[in-house]
This record gives C-alpha cells, structure tokens and sequence, in this order.
C-alpha cells in the first residue's frame, strides 16, 4: 500500500501520516546535534508536558519542527549557506487540521528564536553552536521594525513559549516517550478543530 502524499489527506489520516514520518526519518540528524530529528521533537513535547502545558501547545512542541520532513528544499546542514524555511513548510502541511495556535507555533518558532536574541540577550547564551549557524542564516536578531510586527501576533505568548522547549530538547542522553503515546492527544486536537468531536 503506498504512501498518501499530503494532499490528499484528510482529519482520519494525517496523525497515522505524522507517525509514519517518525518512524521511517526520525533517526535522521538533527542539524548538527547530538539527538536525532525524532529525539528533538519529543523532548521538546516532554518537557511542555511536564510543564503542565495544554495539549495545543504539547502537540506545537511536538511537529515544530514537522517541516524538515516535508519540505521540498530537505533538511538543514551546518554546510547551509541559505535558509530553507522549514517552519513555513511545516506549518502548511497542519494548517488544514490544527488550530491556529498550533501552526503560528509552528510557522513562527524561526522568528521567536531571532526575537528572543533581539529582546532578552541572554537567550543567545542557551544557542548551540548549530542554532547561532541557523540564526545567520534566518536573518540574525530582529530589527525594530520586524519586532513590532511580531508582537502584533496575538499567539505571541505560546510561540515563544514553544521556542523555549524547542531549544531544551536537545539532550543525548534524555529518555522519552514515543509518538505513539502522543498520539492520541494530536487526534484530539485535529478532531476539534476539524469538528470530529
């Protein structure tokens, strides 16, 4: 049985879609870290989990960095010398089954990082190396102008909330659970955003 593409999924199939893509890339490397793509992502929905966050903002944890997978432009690599706009690839492929809480989180984890090294300097501490290349690549921190637009985003709080757990999941030696124990809850969020519920 082949592959659905993205198009032509729908509210029943994108989660098993998602789970799919773990299983068959999540080992990959994650931009020149010591975790893999799979590792990153559920350490950063672990700890908004244990953060007591709600379901949105652990399923935003969770796929933030979903785009390296579909993007047509592949995965970053410290020998990038361009950007390749992951986040708006990802956010695309959810937009069509998660609330928007869900794909600003995703669509705009990018600009959090350059708005936080822009507004609180000591972010720029917690960058790896691999995150300062990126950073370069992305833009560098923002500008007065690109600040107030940002902060215009009435999901502000979250996304860069997100982006704090996108940056602590980077741990070698950190155990956590699977997809499949998220699962569940990025069902739940598809099905009331979609009106399964």
């Amino acid at each position: 049985m082949s592959r659905p593409d993205a198009d032509s999924l729908d509210a029943s199939s994108i989660v098993a879609f998602i789970a799919d893509i773990f299983e068959r890339r999540g080992d990959e490397e994650y931009l020149g870290e010591p975790v893999t793509m799979a590792e990153h992502m559920l350490q950063g929905a672990h700890f908004a989990e244990q953060a007591g966050e709600r379901e949105e903002i652990i399923v935003a944890a969770l796929l933030h960095d979903i785009g390296h997978f579909t993007s047509e432009f592949g995965t970053f690599s410290m020998d990038d010398t361009e950007d390749r706009f992951h986040e708006e690839a990802g956010a695309q492929v959810l937009e069509r089954f998660f609330p928007s809480i869900v794909t600003d989180c995703v669509r705009h984890h990018v600009a959090a990082k350059r708005y936080l090294c822009a507004t609180r300097p000591e972010y720029f501490k917690r960058l790896s190396e691999a995150s300062i290349h990126s950073l370069n690549l992305q833009g560098g921190p923002m500008n007065a102008d690109e600040l107030a637009e940002f902060e215009r985003n009435p999901n502000l709080k979250d996304i860069v909330k997100v982006r704090y757990y996108d940056e602590a999941g980077k741990h070698p030696d950190l155990a956590t659970k699977p997809f499949s124990h998220y699962a569940p809850m990025v069902q739940r969020v598809v099905d009331a955003h979609c009106g399964r519920v």
